[in-house]
């Protein structure tokens, strides 16, 4: 069981991106970078760097594995079927994430030995994984986080696998949204001793900016249940809307961190970064978000490829290979998709910037 609450209260901040999408564009990038840091052959923590003072202060750090990696080597794979750098893993770890969900369209892009060599590959770096399974026994465990001393519970989950079969026929390898497989793993958690319980969900309609029709119908259940204090939200690599659902914030669509894709339009260079502060007040049994913010992120296409804190690149005039309108217009966007389901008005604000 939970331990009681702590009679000088407890608090926790949490900060989650969107999907790391090594497309084989970035990859010269990483090379031409580590020729500069002098960290082997590729090094994408460069990339990251605008990321990384929002995700290094934060208590824990949530990321987006969304495609498996290769051996160190190679072959590397784009798109359709990734198979990504390696050294990703060790520079999500350097950049400060903690923990990251793997459970996407893309896990079975290199069949059984991909899933394994990606959690292998977290495994390395220090870095936390929920979603997908290298045996039926991990499927099963939950995978959990001391924050500041308080048991954090992530969950993760994708709508489906673009048609890929499990590999060999494991069912368990990875976890496909289901409500009541959502609520009991929710469940298992608290049972285990979670006192917050984080979900992952990778869902929604591909480059749309408002909530899909599984999201719309399946969001306001699982927020409602009791049983999640904060569901995330990646897949439509655009940003969606922010919404407070009872006592429970849903990210619609954290868009991309890290991508370079090739479909036309400019909102699929866009991302976001939230951080949410949980609280727990003496004399209370329960968590909750004290403060729901949010930072505009830009990916750039021209070299040198960086993801890009817009706020303050706009403050500190250095646009980097992109531009001041083009800043403006991420920014403009952004806010607007972000606070259009209410979330403003239930506390949700762009966070200082770092």
């Amino acid at each position: 069981m939970p331990p009681s609450p702590s009679p000088t209260g407890e608090k926790f901040s949490l900060v989650a991106t969107g999907d790391v999408l090594l497309h084989d564009a970035l990859w010269p990038q990483a090379r031409r970078d580590a020729k500069s840091t002098g960290r082997g052959v590729m090094d994408f923590a460069p990339m990251l760097e605008g990321v990384e003072p929002y995700v290094a202060r934060a208590d824990v750090a949530l990321c987006h594995m969304e495609t498996p990696v290769a051996k160190l080597g190679g072959p590397y794979y784009g798109y359709p079927s990734f198979s990504a750098p390696p050294q990703i893993a060790g520079d999500l770890a350097r950049t400060g994430y903690d923990v990251c969900s793997t459970a996407s369209n893309h896990t079975f892009d290199q069949g059984a030995a991909g899933v394994n060599r990606t959690l292998d590959a977290l495994d390395a770096a220090g870095v936390k994984h929920a979603g997908s399974a290298r045996s039926e026994k991990e499927s099963q465990r939950i995978t959990y986080l001391r924050v500041n001393g308080v048991k954090v519970a992530f969950l993760a989950y994708t709508y489906g696998f673009n048609g890929s079969e499990y590999p060999n026929g494991q069912t368990w390898r990875a976890n496909v949204i289901s409500k009541d497989k959502i609520l009991d793993d929710a469940t298992r958690a608290r049972r285990g001793g979670a006192e917050v319980v984080i979900a992952s969900l990778h869902w929604g309609t591909e480059y749309q900016q408002s909530p899909s029709t599984q999201q719309a119908a399946l969001a306001p259940d699982l927020a409602r249940s009791g049983k999640l204090d904060l569901i995330i939200s990646h897949h439509a690599h655009v940003v969606e809307p922010i919404e407070k659902i009872g006592r429970t914030w849903v990210v619609y669509g954290l868009g991309n961190l890290v991508a370079n894709h090739e479909t036309p339009g400019d909102p699929n260079a866009e991302g976001l970064l939230t951080r949410f502060t949980f609280e727990r007040k003496p004399g209370v049994k329960r968590f909750h978000v004290s403060k729901a913010e949010y930072v505009p992120l830009l990916m750039t296409k021209k070299a040198p490829r960086r993801v890009l804190d817009v706020r303050k690149a706009l403050t500190t005039k250095q646009y980097g290979s992109s531009t001041r309108a083009r800043l403006l217009q991420a920014l403009r966007r952004t806010s607007s998709v972000v606070e259009s389901m209410r979330g403003a008005e239930d506390g949700l604000v762009p966070a200082p910037v770092e």
